[in-house]
C-alpha cells in the first residue's frame, strides 16, 4: 500500500501544484455526482410522493390557483432534482482550463531553466516539460469523466422532472 502512495505522490509532484488543484476539484466533482445518484436512488421518491400526495389531496385541480399550486410543487421538486448540477458542470469546464494553467506554468519553468543554464541542461528542462504536459492530460481526463457522469445525471434529472409533471394530472 505504501508503494502505491509513493507512486501517486511522485506523479502528483511531477505535475506541479496545479495537478493537486485538479485532483481536488475532480474529487469534489465526483463527490457531488455520487451524492446526486444517491439522492435519485433513495431520497427522490419521498419528495415525489409528497408532491403527488399534496396534489391528489386537492378537491379541485382546474382553477388558476390549482394550476399555480401544481407549478409550485413541480418547481420545488425540480429544484431538488437539479441541485448541484450547475456546480458539476462548472467543475467539468474548469478542469481543462486548470490543465492549461499547468501547461503555462510548466513552460515558464522550462524557459526559466533555459535562461539560467543557457539551454544545455536537458534533464532540468524535462522536469519542466513534465510539469507542462501532465496537468494538461489530467485536466482533460477529469473533464471527460465529468462529461460522462454529468450527461448521465442530467438525463436522470430530466426524466424524473418529466415523470413528475405527468403524475400531477389536472383531470378531475
Amino acid at each position: 500500500m505504501n508503494e502505491w502512495i509513493e507512486i501517486i505522490r511522485r506523479f502528483m509532484d511531477s505535475g506541479g501544484d496545479v495537478l493537486w488543484l485538479i485532483a481536488g476539484i475532480t474529487f469534489v466533482m465526483w463527490t457531488l455526482a455520487i451524492e446526486r445518484v444517491w439522492y435519485y436512488k433513495f431520497a427522490l421518491s419521498k419528495d415525489v410522493d409528497y408532491a403527488i400526495n399534496t396534489w391528489e389531496a386537492r378537491a379541485e385541480r382546474k382553477s388558476w390557483n390549482a394550476k399555480r399550486i401544481r407549478e409550485k410543487l413541480i418547481s420545488e421538486v425540480t429544484l431538488k432534482i437539479n441541485a448541484s448540477l450547475p456546480m458539476i458542470q462548472t467543475m467539468v469546464a474548469l478542469c481543462p482550463l486548470l490543465g492549461l494553467l499547468g501547461t503555462v506554468t510548466g513552460m515558464i519553468e522550462v524557459f526559466n531553466i533555459m535562461a539560467v543554464t543557457g539551454g544545455g541542461d536537458a534533464k532540468s528542462m524535462a522536469g519542466g516539460v513534465s510539469k507542462a504536459t501532465i496537468p494538461t492530460m489530467a485536466g482533460m481526463v477529469a473533464a471527460l469523466s465529468g462529461v460522462f457522469v454529468n450527461t448521465y445525471i442530467k438525463s436522470i434529472a430530466d426524466r424524473e422532472s418529466e415523470l413528475l409533471e405527468d403524475h400531477l394530472t389536472t383531470d378531475h
